[in-house]
This record gives structure tokens, C-alpha cells and sequence, in this order.
């Protein structure tokens, strides 16, 4: 398979142009009294093994592209 350069680049700034809007931080402002406090509900609790299992299928792939890779004649 013949990596092509263009796609490649490509593929990695639409990956970590994302990666400033993850972890800027946004000033919150106080409750307002007499509402009831905003749910805390965390939305990272499963990142790792989402990670977890990204690389997995990561190295799955690769493995199977290997083991299907033709040997030139």
C-alpha cells in the first residue's frame, strides 16, 4: 500500500486541530441564586477505554493488513 503524503497530512491536521478546542477552558459563571445547581454529570469516565480499545483495533488492522499483504512475484 502506498502511503501518500498529501492524505497523510491531511488526516493529521483534522485529527489534532480538534485537540485546542478539547482543552481550552471556558470561564463559568456563578450560579444564579434560587436555580437549582446544574447537574455534575462527567463525561469522562470512559476516555481510557475508549482509548483502550482504539488502539486495539489500531494494531488489529495492522496485523490483518500484514497477514493479507502480497509478496511481489
Amino acid at each position: 500500500m502506498k502511503i501518500v503524503p498529501n492524505k497523510t497530512l491531511c488526516a493529521l491536521v483534522a485529527v489534532f486541530s480538534g485537540v485546542s478546542v478539547v482543552f481550552a477552558r471556558s470561564p463559568h459563571a456563578p450560579p444564579q441564586p434560587g436555580l437549582p445547581p446544574p447537574p455534575g454529570l462527567p463525561i469522562d469516565d470512559s476516555v481510557i477505554m475508549l482509548f483502550v480499545a482504539a488502539v486495539a483495533f489500531g494494531l488489529y488492522k495492522i496485523y490483518h493488513l500484514r497477514l493479507n499483504k502480497k509478496t511481489p512475484a
